[in-house]
């Protein structure tokens, strides 16, 4: 009894260290499971704030170049479509048809996305948002009639259609609820808040440099947001049109790239169409301008 009392005491049975060696597998696989960003939180250290999707981290884990296909595929379906309405259809039913088939285009992968996971951070709101979207929306729309008298030589004041002297019925939804709400909204979240976020992710885990990725993700946005209002027809014939549109989608584009936060380009988009809107909308009660203008992105 005394012989195995001492055997016990000089040889302990060795039940800590495979304990600590699955705990540790476990811990190593966790790990591996997570974006790269996403680093396990060390023992007694206060938890961190989980990073924001400009960082990476779980919240962008499955946006992925599979994502990438689905979103061209829809929206070029969507430009055929619209582009099929016009031409075989035309009138107010074609382009009405065309119309809703790129707003589905935009809204399906948006949805389809958002409901895997919505990138962290990204639809925070901050009141600098405010400020940022406003501001800089206003001084495009003067940037554009700056652009519009180098390209015909002169600007000419926006106006409406008239019925009798008067605005048409239909107006406030054709001509202010699609081009101020509607079309900012679907337009910058499938752009901005869907592409480029998508883009920006795929090129960082590829590259490993931020910069680079940025830049890859806001060329290539900025390019398919000329090209649908190209194909919309909602450009004019002279340079200046493109230029103008170009810099809506581009600004907005490094807005949220900087800022991390889609509202602050929504409001430019929406300060910019709301500006031509008024200015139309005073132009036609007061009964000046004319057509040709710099118009809507």
């Amino acid at each position: 009894m005394d012989n195995d009392t001492g055997d016990t005491r000089a040889h302990p049975t060795p039940t800590a260290e495979p304990d600590v060696a699955v705990a540790g597998g476990v811990a190593g696989v966790t790990a591996r499971q997570l974006d790269d960003d996403d680093e396990p939180r060390a023992r007694g250290h206060r938890p961190r704030r989980p990073r924001e999707w400009r960082t990476g981290g779980t919240s962008v884990q499955h946006w992925n170049w599979l994502l990438v296909g689905w979103a061209v595929v829809a929206l070029g379906a969507a430009v055929l479509i619209a582009t099929a309405s016009t031409e075989f259809i035309g009138g107010v039913a074609g382009g009405w048809i065309g119309t809703v088939a790129v707003w589905v285009a935009l809204v399906i992968p948006v949805i389809f996305a958002y409901r895997g996971s919505i990138p962290r951070g990204l639809l925070r709101f901050r009141p600098v948002d405010v400020l940022f979207g406003l501001v800089i929306g206003v001084a495009l729309r003067f940037v554009a009639g700056a652009l519009q008298a180098a390209a015909t030589g002169s600007t000419v004041w926006p106006t409406y259609m008239t019925a009798n002297g008067a605005l048409p019925g239909d107006w406030w939804f054709g001509e202010l609820i699609v081009p101020v709400v509607i079309g900012p909204l679907l337009e910058e979240f499938f752009f901005h808040g869907f592409l480029l976020v998508l883009l920006y992710t795929v090129f960082r885990r590829l590259t490993d440099v931020r910069w680079v990725a940025g830049l890859g993700s806001l060329l290539i946005t900025t390019g398919l947001f000329l090209l649908l209002h190209q194909l919309a027809g909602s450009l004019v014939a002279t340079w200046d049109g493109a230029a103008s549109v170009g810099l809506v989608g581009l600004l907005g584009g490094l807005l949220v790239l900087l800022t991390g936060r889609i509202w602050g380009a929504v409001l430019l988009h929406v300060a910019f169409n709301g500006t031509y809107v008024l200015l139309a909308v005073v132009g036609t009660l007061v009964g000046v301008g004319g057509a040709g203008t710099v118009g809507l992105s």
